[in-house]
């Protein structure tokens, strides 16, 4: 008997390692697109979760930007409840009339859209398909759009939103072994045209990634991710410093400028960030937390700065205070 495609065995690997790292106590749900990466997951998580003792659903998001998408998550759906993933679902969302690019409209709606099916079926959990290649890219774009550290990390192998746990466990794993993986358990996956689109940003990226690794060797891709990883520990490292120190620069409603002013500039902008999301500021630019951070350590008398959401901070009596 042929012995299992090592591919095939790797996903699972992964799979397995992120559900007993994190433990669900309900129901998981796969987010699939139908791409060679997600089909992946979700094959490996209907194979794994059952054997440890979880119920496994899946949900692909029709964002109604290409003709016939309606059609295509429903043939995914179909897939998943052949694979013996329940439930396994279709939604459809709107993008249209959302802030920012259409890669951003289309990654807010489909982020709503799994928070909101994971709690309509009881799931605590949900799994995502990005891969090795996806962190290196992200990190490309990150250095390209002259991101910070949180930009440079790139997306982390577990995030949190709206009490909804999003694991991506093939981190480690290469797009070329989900294809070999999908190949191997005889699966078709979709390939998305607008993976290969250059309006869009990524796709770009996605392009240019093959030129850098015929200049820079193969290793640039494992190398972007490993950077990402290490600048993600220096991040919470920090993270956990700023967190003190908005405590120690608490006063009464507002920040001490002075206390604050003492911090090194790598914790002190972290507390103001934190403050301005405590305020209910969205979106924050580095033009944001610059403009605060003058209010700190180049105090002129300068008037209130403006957030996003209408929100204003100004400096009185050397607070830092919502006016």
């Amino acid at each position: 008997m042929a012995g299992l495609a090592p591919p095939v065995a790797a996903v699972r690997v992964a799979v397995r390692r992120a559900l007993l790292g994190e433990r669900p106590e309900r129901r998981v749900l796969i987010a699939c697109s139908g791409g060679a990466d997600s089909l992946a997951l979700a094959a490996a998580a209907a194979f794994v979760a059952p054997r440890l003792g979880l119920h496994c659903g899946l949900i692909t998001v029709d964002h109604r930007l290409q003709e016939g998408s309606g059609a295509r998550a429903e043939s995914v759906a179909a897939w998943g409840r052949e694979a013996g993933l329940a439930p396994s679902i279709g939604v459809a969302v709107d993008v249209t009339g959302r802030p920012g690019g259409p890669e951003a409209a289309a990654r807010a709606a489909r982020y709503e859209a799994l928070c909101a099916t994971a709690r309509e079926v009881g799931a605590s959990t949900v799994l995502l398909g990005h891969t090795r290649d996806d962190q290196a890219e992200t990190v490309l774009l990150a250095l390209a759009r002259g991101g910070g550290p949180r930009g440079l990390a790139g997306m982390p192998s577990r995030r949190e939103i709206d009490g909804i746990a999003f694991l991506r466990p093939l981190l480690d794993i290469r797009r070329a072994e989900t294809r070999a993986a999908c190949l191997a358990l005889g699966l078709t996956p979709w390939d998305d045209p607008h993976n290969a689109d250059p309006a869009f940003a990524r796709a770009r990226v996605r392009g240019a990634l093959p030129t850098l690794v015929h200049t820079l060797g193969p290793k640039v891709i494992d190398n972007l991710a490993r950077a990402a990883a290490l600048i993600a520990a220096d991040n919470a490292a920090l993270d956990a410093l700023a967190a003190r120190a908005a405590e120690a620069a608490r006063d009464g409603d507002g920040l001490s400028a002075a206390t604050l002013a003492a911090e090194p500039a790598a914790t002190r902008t972290r507390v103001l960030r934190l403050y301005a999301a405590e305020l209910g500021a969205k979106a924050l630019s580095q033009r944001h937390i610059a403009a605060l951070d003058a209010l700190v350590c180049q105090w002129r008398g300068q008037g209130p700065v403006a957030l996003p959401g209408g929100i204003r901070v100004a400096r009185r009596d050397g607070r830092l205070l919502q006016v």
